[in-house]
Parts: C-alpha cells; structure tokens; sequence
C-alpha cells in the first residue's frame, strides 16, 4: 500500500512485485491474465479520458492493447493493483495513434500538463512508466561491451546477450532547496522560465557528495550564500526524464544574495506574508506550479508560525 503522497507523482498504488517480476513464468501468467489491465503511452504522454470527476488514466484491457502495439520493447509490467495485473504500452512514431488504432478512447496529453489534473495515484503510475519508457530507450545498447541489449523482468532490466551485463533504470538524485535566512526565505529565476516565475533553487548531486554538501554546493554557487543547517521536508520522482528531487530547507548565514548569471539571472527574498501572497497568486512574482515540490517547500515555510 502506497504511503500519503506529499508531492505530485508519489504515491504509486501499485505493488510493484520486485521479487517475482524476475520469473518469466510469473510474467507469462500475468500476461495471459484476463484481469490484466494496460495504460498507454504516445511520445511520453499518457492517455487521458474525462469522466464525471475530472480527467483520469484511459484504461483498457491488455490483449487489446498488445494488438495495438506489436512489440515486446514497448509493453512494461508496472506492478499489481489489487491483486490484477497492470501493463503499460507504448506507441511510437510522429502519428498520433488517436486517429487510428485508439480513435474514440481518449487524448494523449503532455504529462506535465496531465499532472496538474490527474489524481495522485494516476500521475504516479504515468510517472514511472514514462521514467521506464524514456530509459529503455536510452539504453538500447550495452555500456560495457556496446552490443544491442534485450529487455527482461517485464521492463524492469535490460540484459546484453553478448556479456551477460545487467543494466538497471538509473534514478538522478537532485537537491531542490528553499535557502532561509531569519524570517525570509529565498527564490530564483532563469531566463528561460515564463514571465515572473520564481521557484526554489536546485541542482544535481555529484560523485562523492552528500545531500548536504550538494545542497550546499549548490546555493553557493548559484547564489553566492553559505548553508549553516539543513533540513530534509520531502521528495519527488520527476520523470523528466528521470530524477528523484530531495526537497530540503536550507538555512544560510546571510542575506547577501547575488544571482550567478549563468544559471540564476536573478534572486529576491520574500517574507511570509509575501510568500503567502505568491501563492494565492496576489503578487507579481507567479509561484512554481502545483505540481512542482518547489512549491510544497514554499508552502511549508509559509505555513510555519
């Protein structure tokens, strides 16, 4: 059972069956399970269906969905959802498949536009087949030996038949923090962000660095700021394509802020009042999206007394 999801794409329902999705045997059955159920997948937009409460998952049965997608690399085993077996299927090329195969069941849509809708459950089971999808793809070939690998363990791995190497879906740890010094904490901006968007600072761990030292690393650079405390609030799977975002509070010695130019163009303190104010959209500044656990960090800090 999945635990209470703080942030957009956490909260998978599914029991993800790591022990026994190993056993093809296991796989076969559920595959030929008449309960098994698949979602699908267009350029990594799920299909969506509007219903009575809002847009939901477009569901439908898995030989059906196998008929629409003939090939072995583009079908994922996602895990069991009370006790039924669930399927993700992948359509590929520039045509999109609800003029053909999928006419009348429903919309691919933008996943990140899909986030903001979705209830929590379906944006995560979206989430992670997107991730699974997007690295299968990325990893056709063997790292080690650079022969053409096969997927096994219902897309879970990727194995070379040449070397008998393993390949697993990477996961990219990033620090995403809210800096606060006092009674004020700390937002940043780059250029390529829409008009007024302001959002918490971020950046990937590297090699050999703790989550604090990157948080750390991280606001140094980017802002010029020394962390004196650090303290972890949440995380989030980002399948964009593929990162675990570490949300943290970031306490700093100062408020001597600069902007580095190169990541950041700029950077502006905000009490809570006026954090409040970026929330409920009464300030000029546009909070980070809902779906974004940048904006879970700002809500935290501006909901503590």
């Amino acid at each position: 059972m999945a635990l209470p999801a703080l942030n957009t794409f956490a909260g998978n329902p599914l029991d993800r069956a790591g022990d026994r999705r190993n056993d093809p045997d296991w796989l076969a059955e559920q595959g030929a399970n008449p309960e098994a159920l698949a979602m699908m997948l267009w350029q990594g937009r799920p299909l969506l269906e509007e219903t009575a409460n809002g847009p939901r998952l477009a569901w439908t049965d898995l030989t059906r969905a196998r008929a629409m997608v003939d090939e072995a690399d583009h079908e994922l085993f996602l895990g069991l959802w009370k006790g039924a077996p669930v399927f993700a299927v992948e359509f590929e090329g520039t045509a999109d498949p609800t003029t053909g195969p999928v006419e009348g069941l429903g919309v691919f849509t933008e996943l990140r536009e899909a986030a903001a809708v979705l209830p929590d459950a379906d944006a995560a089971m979206a989430g992670t087949a997107r991730s699974l999808f997007d690295w299968s793809r990325r990893h056709g070939f063997c790292a080690n030996c650079g022969q053409p690998t096969t997927l096994i363990s219902g897309g879970w791995k990727r194995r070379c038949p040449a070397c008998a190497t393993e390949h697993f879906p990477r996961v990219d740890p990033v620090t995403i923090m809210l800096p606060v010094f006092q009674d004020r904490c700390l937002l940043g901006r780059q250029a390529a962000w829409p008009k007024g968007r302001m959002s918490a600072l971020a950046g990937f761990l590297e090699p050999g660095e703790t989550i604090e030292e990157g948080c750390a690393r991280e606001i140094a650079e980017e802002a010029g700021l020394s962390v004196t405390a650090v303290r972890y609030h949440s995380s989030q799977p980002w399948p964009f394509p593929s990162q675990l975002m570490i949300g943290l509070i970031a306490e700093v010695s100062d408020d001597q802020a600069a902007p580095d130019q190169t990541e950041l163009e700029e950077v502006r303190w905000f009490t809570r009042d006026a954090a409040r104010a970026v929330l409920a959209g009464a300030h000029e500044v546009k909070a980070p999206p809902k779906f974004a656990i940048a904006r879970t960090l700002l809500e935290a800090w501006a909901d503590e007394s």
